[in-house]
């Protein structure tokens, strides 16, 4: 039986306010490259007393397929999902760190197989069980001609250590070419680190989200991050609604955005 509002009428208040924030966001200023960080998963399911944290890791996987779907539908080109970083692979519990990645690679052949989007693993590659890097190239190899939303999954990321991946990628492709040490100094420049970041090619983030009333950044995109915007809801990652989602692109679109000065 379904459950029904313990407020009458809230389920119409609730779609009558969504649909006045989409006219408020209708036509503004949207940003182009959205990263978000899906906080609170595990807490969410601890609230709940549910039997493990893995019931709110596949809650936050479901309401990351919703927020894709906003973002597309608003026209947004690029998100970057932080889902699994660095510091993640060596810190959680074996059997969390398992189920996680199990919910990875779903969440990586469901996102593949909707729609146009462009699926896209960033991240080290090194640390991550074979079966989860089979499905991040899967989904990245079947969906590299779609021209939808381009999605990047950060799995095994870490900001910090990208920044050093590409310089030393920098430096390799200069050796390659035959430089010497002298003519090195010369190459590097915020350009040339840039196009060897795993992003290379897509604009830099205008706008990071991050959920659970955290705010930091967690070595998420601290390069592309530099000058972008900020939104931080309250919500924990399971609960994001679509008008959180509207109030921080109404937010957004208000904003005067300086990039430094």
């Amino acid at each position: 039986m379904p459950r029904r509002s313990l407020i009458p009428g809230l389920g119409l208040i609730y779609s009558l306010y969504t649909r006045r924030l989409k006219g408020q966001v209708d036509g503004k200023n949207h940003p182009r490259h959205i990263g978000l960080i899906l906080d609170g998963n595990r807490r969410w399911a601890k609230q709940r007393a549910l039997e493990s944290s893995s019931h709110g890791h596949r809650a936050g996987a479901d309401k990351i397929h919703e927020f894709l779907t906003w973002c597309d539908d608003l026209g947004v080109e690029v998100v970057t999902l932080y889902l699994l970083s660095t510091d993640n692979i060596t810190g959680r519990d074996k059997a969390e760190l398992d189920a996680l990645c199990d919910i990875i690679e779903s969440l990586a052949d469901q996102l593949s197989r909707f729609r146009n989007w462009r699926v896209q693993h960033v991240g080290h590659r090194d640390d991550l069980p074979d079966g989860l890097l089979g499905q991040l190239d899967a989904a990245t190899a079947r969906t590299e001609n779609n021209s939808g939303l381009h999605v990047n999954l950060a799995v095994g990321y870490g900001g910090r250590q990208e920044i050093t991946q590409a310089v030393r990628r920098l430096v390799d492709a200069h050796h390659q070419q035959g430089g010497d040490l002298e003519g090195l100094a010369e190459t590097v420049s915020v350009e040339s680190i840039a196009q060897h970041l795993y992003t290379g090619g897509q604009p830099d983030l205008d706008l990071v989200i991050r959920t659970s009333g955290e705010q930091r950044l967690s070595d998420f995109m601290i390069w592309q991050a530099a000058h972008s915007e900020f939104y931080f809801v309250e919500a924990l990652g399971p609960d994001l609604r679509e008008v959180d989602f509207l109030r921080a692109m109404r937010d957004y679109g208000r904003r005067a955005r300086r990039f430094g000065h």
